[in-house]
């Protein structure tokens, strides 16, 4: 039987092709974002075979209580294999021209909070039945936090969530699970080339090396790679 796969943020652009290039080599694929995706969601959902959307906050257990029963029920088992990609980035100044909290509580909830409650509503059925893989989205400013001047809270909670995973990579690694992480530069996006039009694209990470590193971390493949922290750079 073939892997029930979870994508967090899937109503993204990353996400999305996430989701394509699992659905693509034959796992059930679980879209989950939140409800301003919902229509995205659906859409793609259409497009693959046997998806299911789930809509809701991902911060919120009430979204998983009631998600994972419907999962299980839908698809026949709960995810073995997921990839968090829920995220969000949100900089522009330094730390000290900051006048409220909201920028750093933004950044902590939308990157950090997102992979720990979703690691603590996955990873159970995971160790239960020896078998799972899960990939985690961190940023080349977790190896170098200078190049994020001005946006500290990013670098931050994208560093809190590749710690994270390298922690509980060595919690599960003898029950059979995997947890690994991406380090991505500037992806491809068409957010990214709105907001840097003047920047040649073609340096940039294309969503589809980004996917295919996912999706590779995510399959047999890597059975022997745990606790990784890939640098997925292009030239950027």
């Amino acid at each position: 039987m073939t892997d029930v796969a979870l994508v967090t943020g899937a109503g993204g652009a990353l996400g999305a092709e996430v989701a394509r290039a699992l659905s693509k080599r034959g796992d059930r694929v679980v879209l989950v974002d939140g409800t301003r995706s919902k229509a995205r969601l659906d859409q793609l959902a259409a497009t693959l075979n046997g998806a299911i959307a789930v809509v809701g906050d991902l911060t919120d257990d009430a979204t998983w209580d009631e998600a994972l029963p419907r999962i299980e029920r839908e698809l026949g088992a709960l995810p073995s294999l997921a990839a968090l990609i829920a995220g969000a980035w949100r900089g522009g100044q330094p730390l000290y021209g900051e006048k409220d909290h909201d920028t750093w509580r933004t950044m902590m909830s939308a990157n950090l909070e997102t992979v720990h409650v979703s690691l603590t509503r996955l990873l159970p059925a995971m160790v239960a039945g020896k078998h799972g893989s899960i990939v985690v989205v961190g940023s080349r400013a977790v190896a170098q936090p200078w190049t994020s001047a001005g946006a500290a809270a990013y670098a931050t909670s994208k560093s809190a969530v590749v710690a994270l995973a390298q922690t509980v990579a060595a919690e599960v690694l003898d029950a059979g699970v995997r947890v690994n992480a991406i380090l991505p530069s500037t992806m491809d996006t068409p957010a990214n080339r709105a907001a840097m039009p003047s920047v040649d694209p073609a340096r940039w990470v294309s969503l589809g090396s980004a996917a295919g590193v996912i999706a590779f971390l995510l399959s047999d493949a890597a059975r022997d790679v745990s606790g990784a922290a890939l640098p997925v750079y292009g030239r950027a």
